[in-house]
């Protein structure tokens, strides 16, 4: 293939390397020109264009991709049609991916012009998931590679589909697990069972002693249950322990205990009347990934795992916190009565851009600026130190909080947007701060209390972590963080917010009803003069 810049005159029938708009024309990419186009182009005076040509052997970068996905594909994936030298593989139905990884290494290694990318071996999928995209990177192929490569990955993506499961499903219980703990893991459960259209057929509740757990395994009909899990009240911390012990001794057998995946280290894998069992481990009650879910999937796709399975499983096992469960043993001495450093952390770099020539956050309600009750609430709460973020209007409102007990953090990079200042005052606190209050300086009506019951809420053993004012179960602010989400604060982009670290820890949250206070900012002018807000004496004009 040639690649490179010719003159116009000779472009007829080679493709475009650039977008290109010219004489009336938008022309894409990758675009074949015609003998008119051509012409157009040079009565336009354009004298040359960047272009590849194909030679003899040379395969067009869409046939190229089509004929590569479709040697990839093996059963359960639909292949997508081309577009600029790229095909998608979809799941046809849920189960999860299988990958001949050997065989797409070998064809990935063969040219750097012919890709596939997939997902990470076993992950679950539903209908209609991507699974890969097969990705010519220039503008054509040569057939040998393209031959080569096309056979090496020979049906190397394929879906194992779910099959329906009755889960036959054992709780075990001791006095100091809540009833509502059961109720949270057989809800998760069932959600992770849906897609394959699987259900809970049978649920016992027993003492966590081995007598009882035997005698209920013994009463389990065979014929009502294809899968058997048992939720301990406490861990299994040995083969010989309650769990295994009593699987045994019911007529079941262990397969293997304890995975190289963490969460989900201790987990039992064997099996009862003839059916696989797994006594799960307690980051199970979790809804999110753990290692509990790796194996569920793969048995839910009837896909045979074996002890040897597990073990490898460690390279990619170490996975997220799963923020719900106990935190690690060296941490739980006292560690409910310790006593935690706190801060607040109060954002007020913002541009008012809604409210023109005047700075909201230095308007008066009755008679003192809104910033400045802010800052008292936050002063007269039971966090430590109070943080308060100022972009290029610093000087007022430092002015407006003269006298009280507050750092002022100036960020140079306001402008770029209110996650620039989240990142400005995780960064200014010390390394002795573990709890972050943020509150928004617009917000007057928060109020030293307001705080507190963020700060009440905060339970690390109990996996509370994020604490979220809400008006009437909607999120609204000021939020709690703690430490361990500090970094991932600082590297948010762009003008937002905590949003997307919440998202990505839901199981870590939990909520404080405020009503309105929690939504009530002052954005705009209608806002504040509906609030009684006095703008005149502040104006950034006459402060100048």
């Amino acid at each position: 293939m040639y690649f490179g810049e010719l003159p116009t005159s000779q472009a007829t029938g080679c493709y475009l390397a650039h977008s290109l708009k010219a004489a009336g024309l938008h022309l894409k990419k990758g675009h074949r020109l015609s003998e008119g186009e051509v012409a157009t182009l040079e009565a336009a005076g354009v004298a040359s264009l960047t272009v590849a040509r194909l030679d003899a052997g040379d395969i067009h970068e869409d046939e190229a991709a089509q004929r590569f996905a479709a040697s990839a594909a093996g059963a359960g994936t639909i292949v997508a049609p081309p577009f600029t030298g790229r095909v998608n593989l979809y799941a046809e139905h849920a189960g999860i991916i299988q990958l001949d990884e050997d065989a797409i290494l070998s064809a990935n290694m063969i040219d750097p012009a012919i890709t596939m990318a997939t997902l990470e071996p076993f992950a679950p999928v539903e209908k209609g998931r991507m699974l890969a995209t097969a990705k010519i990177i220039p503008l054509a192929a040569e057939e040998r590679h393209l031959g080569a490569a096309a056979a090496a990955i020979q049906g190397a993506i394929r879906v194992a589909p779910y099959t329906a499961k009755r889960v036959a499903v054992v709780s075990t219980t001791l006095p100091h697990l809540k009833d509502q703990v059961i109720g949270k893991t057989l809800a998760a459960l069932q959600d992770r069972l849906r897609p394959s259209e699987s259900v809970i057929s049978a649920h016992l509740e027993v003492p966590h002693t081995y007598p009882d757990l035997k005698e209920a395994l013994g009463t389990l009909d065979p014929a009502g249950f294809d899968l058997l899990i048992i939720f301990g009240a406490s861990a299994v911390v040995d083969v010989n322990d309650i769990i295994p012990s009593a699987l045994r001794s019911a007529g079941g057998n262990i397969e293997h205990f304890g995975m190289p995946v963490d969460p989900g280290n201790l987990l039992v894998l064997g099996s009862f009347a003839g059916k696989p069992a797994i006594g799960a481990p307690g980051c199970a009650r979790s809804p999110q990934e753990n290692g509990f879910d790796w194996v569920l999937n793969r048995l839910l796709a009837d896909f045979p795992i074996t002890a040897g399975q597990i073990k490898a499983m460690g390279v990619g096992g170490l996975l997220k916190e799963i923020y719900s469960r106990p935190q690690p043993r060296e941490e739980e001495v006292d560690e409910a009565h310790r006593k935690r450093q706190s801060a607040a952390i109060i954002l007020a770099a913002g541009q008012s851009r809604r409210t023109g020539d005047h700075n909201k956050l230095l308007a008066r309600v009755h008679g003192v600026p809104i910033i400045r009750q802010v800052a008292l609430s936050a002063i007269e709460s039971k966090v430590d130190r109070v943080h308060v973020v100022v972009g290029k209007e610093g000087d007022a409102i430092q002015k407006a909080l003269q006298g009280l007990p507050v750092q002022v953090v100036h960020n140079e990079r306001a402008e770029a947007g209110l996650s620039t200042s989240v990142a400005a005052g995780i960064n200014s606190l010390p390394d002795s701060i573990e709890i972050a209050v943020m509150l928004l300086g617009d917000m007057p009506e928060i109020a030293a209390t307001h705080v507190n019951e963020l700060l009440a809420g905060y339970e690390p053993n109990a996996g509370k972590l994020i604490g979220v004012a809400t008006c009437e179960g909607k999120r609204g602010n000021p939020v709690l963080w703690d430490r361990r989400f500090f970094s991932p604060l600082t590297r948010l982009h762009g003008d937002i917010g905590g949003k997307p670290v919440m998202e990505e820890n839901a199981e870590a949250i939990y909520t404080i009803e405020l009503g309105r206070t929690a939504r009530l900012d002052l954005d705009d002018p209608t806002a504040l003069d509906h609030f009684g807000a006095k703008m005149g004496s502040f104006s950034l004009k006459s402060d100048a």
